[in-house]
């Protein structure tokens, strides 16, 4: 019998519902050149970070002690990110126990920030996952997704569709609640393309579904796309309302919500077109024609039958988080963010807790009161993906790290000095790149926090109106996307093992640069045309 006909078929439910988020080089399937660079890749990393934290201590730098020592461990860590030389949750957290051995805050300080209602809402979104997975309902969204028309014939078409739903969706819901809804549909339609492949013998038999280029395309645009769309209203993303607050209190000049529409949809538009292309070309799907995919999916729904009492009882869980998340952005349009109902809403109807309600019911919908049964059982909250968690909620710790000791603050007026800083132009493109370069460590909330209090006084010393740079570097806070740590959606999305941190790093870096270009050139030329910064 030949190795080739010993081949174990994939099961694609199976690799995709057990994936992980960091795998060791054995459990990959790689080609000896893939191998070969992998343990390159990871020897370098165990080496380097080490030699350039301590290297960095030494010189002598003119920083604080502990915004010296924060840098030194930081940089650390992002090449243990980077090279994958450990597991990527474990370099986040080795980097939080030398930051407290070395005494930059005190343990209960720096940990204190891992409660953030970011993490709780990773929990609690990775929990629903897990429930439409195991039960089919992502499944039938994701059918139900490739049966509208003129979509499901070619991966470009579903790729682009579902990235324009994401955006949207995102307008109104937060970035983060939007990927966490959408990642169980991703992840069905993934499934599904990967049995497409493998029903027509266009991958081997034992092929990694989670390896595949049309699976890193699909998370990244529900990611991305997240971001995209968050920018095109004031309550899509927190920096948004950060940055208003700021930019209002500054400069005098009140942004009403009608008014940030019409100075974001064509920056965003133009965004979306440019990260479907980048996507496409860089991560180009293994097939483009999905030849007849109408009669298999067809076939599929068919056979799928009516729901089942798992399936309705995790709608039901689904439906009322997902109603949770989106009221607050309802009230907003009505009755405005300024109003004392939004702000009574938003307080109460915590994101986190309310991710937490939702996975909670789970628990509580019965399928067999009888033998009290129910839609979950804890052995499958006990198999998501903790190491995402884990990882996020070291990089929040960072990201308040830099804030608290002043590294950021440091770091954004030493270079806007050094750059001598005089006009409009060249600040807005200080801000933004500052912005990106923050949020890339930290989350985009913490980047606009630090960021946009730096460049308004830079503007106001250059007798500049802050207006279009402090905007800027808002919109640029939602960026970042070179790493899991840059975003919650990021995060998510590298939290499904369908996305290497190469792949993550290559694609955000090319999205950095497209959407810093697109946001230096167009946002000026908005704001012009809705009367503001005048």
């Amino acid at each position: 019998m030949t190795a080739e006909s010993e081949r174990v078929r994939t099961d694609v439910d199976k690799a995709l519902l057990g994936h992980a988020t960091y795998r060791s080089l054995g459990e990959q399937r790689l080609s000896p050149a893939e191998e070969r660079f992998e343990k390159g890749r990871r020897t370098i990393g165990l080496f380097l970070a080490p030699i350039v934290t301590i290297v960095f201590l030494l010189l002598p730098l003119p920083l604080e002690p502990a915004q010296k020592t924060l840098a030194a461990v930081l940089l650390g860590v992002v090449i243990l990110w980077v090279t994958e030389a450990v597991p990527i949750p474990i370099g986040g957290l080795l980097g939080v126990a030398v930051i407290v051995f070395l005494q930059v805050e005190p343990a209960d300080d720096v940990l204190a920030r891992f409660g953030s209602s970011t993490v709780f809402t990773f929990i609690g979104a990775f929990i629903l996952a897990q429930a439409m997975l195991k039960h089919g309902l992502a499944r039938r969204f994701a059918f139900r997704i490739l049966a509208l028309p003129r979509v499901g014939q070619s991966t470009f078409g579903v790729i682009i569709a579902f990235g324009a739903i994401t955006a949207l969706l995102s307008a109104f819901v937060s970035n983060t609640a939007t990927v966490a809804m959408l990642l169980p549909t991703a992840l069905g339609i993934l499934a599904v393309v990967a049995k497409l492949l493998q029903e027509r013998g266009l991958v081997a038999e034992d092929f990694d579904p989670l390896r595949l280029r049309v699976g890193a395309a699909i998370m990244l645009m529900l990611a991305y796309g997240a971001s995209v769309g968050g920018l095109l209203t004031p309550v899509g993303s927190p920096p948004n309302l950060i940055g208003r607050g700021l930019i209002e209190e500054a400069t005098g000049q009140r942004i009403s919500f009608a008014a940030w529409v019409g100075m974001a949809v064509p920056i965003c538009l133009l965004m979306f077109v440019a990260l479907a292309l980048m996507l496409l070309l860089l991560n180009k799907p293994e097939i483009r024609r999905i030849e007849g995919v109408e009669e298999f999916v067809a076939q599929q729904r068919a056979e799928m039958g009516p729901l089942s009492r798992a399936e309705k009882n995790t709608l039901i869980a689904f439906g009322i988080t997902v109603a949770l998340w989106i009221f607050p952005g309802v009230v907003a349009v009505f009755a405005g963010t300024d109003s004392d109902f939004y702000t009574a809403v938003t307080d109460r109807l915590d994101e986190g807790m309310v991710a937490v309600l939702g996975a909670s019911l789970l628990y509580l919908l019965p399928t067999d009161w009888k033998n009290r049964e129910f839609t979950l059982r804890w052995r499958d909250a006990a198999e998501i993906d903790w190491g995402t968690i884990v990882l996020f909620g070291t990089g929040i710790i960072f990201g308040g790290l830099l804030s608290s000791t002043g590294l950021a603050e440091t770091i954004g007026t030493g270079v806007s000095n050094a750059l001598g800083l005089t006009s409009i132009i060249p600040i807005t493109i200080f801000a933004v790149v500052l912005a990106i370069i923050v949020s890339e460590t930290t989350s985009n909330t913490a980047s606009a926090a630090v960021v946009v209090p730096i460049v308004i006084p830079v503007a106001m010393a250059a007798g500049v109106n802050p207006f279009v740079p402090a905007l800027a570097a808002t919109f640029a806070a939602s960026f970042g996307f070179m790493l899991p740590v840059s975003t919650p959606q990021n995060a998510v999305v590298y939290g499904s093992g369908a996305v290497p941190i190469t792949t993550m790093i290559r694609s955000g870096f090319s999205f950095d640069v497209l959407g810093a270009i697109l946001i230096i050139v167009l946002l000026p030329l908005m704001v012009a045309v809705m009367g503001f910064g005048m």
